[in-house]
């Protein structure tokens, strides 16, 4: 759902309150809305590439993991709210790298992301360069393209900041993923294993619908799944619970519903995205040429677009599935599905079945524009004690 707007006594004053989750028919209502012609395997190709492009810039900076699933997240926020037809996914990758490495502290500056996103997009200038990571020398460069580039990642900027109405506020599923796993008792592979999932799961649009210590349970719960179907048992040392009893646990209405918060539909659910995910990847990896670069190592013989597929193949060599598992599994999974639980649109307190019924009523039209004074309002609408910022 878009921020708000409120009606005032005045036309040139609104209001705009953040809202850090949706409901997936509000994700899929918006996300259609901003896609425009694209269809929704293209869209999800171009995600796929940018959330790509954010992980290699990244990796060679050295940023740590919080910031780099902030950017991913802040990316896919942004299409909800801005159509693609009007932006290049690489524009919208650095500013969101940008205002994330503000929100963690990691501070980079314009001109810094520039040269190393240069030294991806362009590989023949990345060839000659004398950095060692691909680097390249922005005096080389048309002076006029650089800062017209720095203006737009600026630009961009500032518009990522009115979707999150100015919160600089993020909660990673990682710390949760390790607290609950030795909550419920899991072995440490299972846990090093759910840790990777929670880092992919910012590949999807998870993070804009539930909170991190669903996203860690759900993490988890995958993982579970992952290492103990069709696989042989490993052995457990004393105290540890098993990869399927773990699986089978969360897949039930238990009392680690209300201790953690969270929901086994919401669980089933994220672990079918992943798996969706995971699929898509090994089905096109099988149908392309694998590349030997790495994301800290591209073949400068590559094209732009070549190795934006190898480097997006190689983010997921750990996972040693195939397809046709990976398909088995899913439908195992369908044999104690759940019904849709019910779910409160962002705009009232009237529940969804689920369904898909629900419509989201409030638009985007006035973001990004400097009509009047915004005031943007840190929590959702009814939120008591809110805190604000003015533009």
């Amino acid at each position: 759902m878009p921020p708000i707007k409120q009606s005032s006594s005045s036309s040139k004053f609104s209001s705009k309150h953040y809202h850090p989750y949706f409901n997936p028919t509000e994700i899929e209502q918006l996300s259609e809305k901003q896609r425009g012609k694209q269809s929704a395997t293209q869209e999800e190709k171009v995600r796929q590439t940018a959330c790509t492009f954010i992980e290699t810039i990244s990796t060679r900076i050295g940023f740590p993991r919080r910031t780099v699933a902030t950017a991913q997240t802040l990316y896919h926020r942004f299409h909800l709210f801005f159509p693609r037809k009007d932006f290049q996914y690489q524009d919208v990758s650095l500013a969101a790298i940008f205002v994330s490495a503000k929100m963690h502290d990691t501070l980079k500056k314009p001109r810094e992301l520039l040269a190393i996103s240069y030294g991806i997009r362009y590989p023949d200038l990345a060839a000659k360069s004398k950095h060692p990571g691909g680097e390249i020398d922005l005096d080389t460069m048309d002076a006029t393209m650089v800062e017209s580039d720095r203006q737009r990642l600026l630009a961009v900027e500032r518009l990522i900041l009115e979707t999150v109405c100015f919160n600089f506020t993020a909660r990673m599923p990682f710390p949760y993923v390790i607290k609950l796993g030795k909550e419920l008792q899991a072995s440490k592979k299972l846990i090093k294993f759910a840790w990777r999932i929670a880092i992919d799961t910012h590949r999807t649009l998870l993070p804009l619908i539930y909170p991190p210590q669903t996203l860690a349970l759900g993490s988890i719960y995958t993982a579970g799944l992952l290492l103990s179907f069709e696989q042989p048992n490993s052995p457990q040392r004393d105290g540890e619970t098993s990869n399927a009893d773990l699986a089978n646990q969360l897949n039930k209405h238990l009392d680690w519903e209300k201790k953690f918060q969270s929901k086994a539909q919401d669980l089933d659910d994220i672990a079918h995205t992943f798996l969706d995910l995971l699929i898509q990847f090994t089905q096109s990896s099988t149908s392309a040429n694998t590349s030997p670069s790495t994301p800290s190592s591209p073949s400068p013989h590559l094209s732009s677009r070549d190795r934006q597929g190898s480097l997006n193949q190689q983010q997921f060599l750990n996972y040693p599935y195939n397809a046709d598992q990976l398909i088995r599994l899913k439908i195992a999974m369908r044999q104690t599905e759940f019904s849709p639980r019910k779910r409160w649109p962002i705009q009232d307190i009237t529940p969804t079945d689920g369904s898909g019924t629900a419509t989201v009523s409030a638009d985007n039209d006035n973001t990004g524009q400097n009509d009047g004074t915004v005031r943007f309002l840190f929590f959702p609408s009814g939120h008591e004690g809110e805190v604000f910022g003015k533009r």
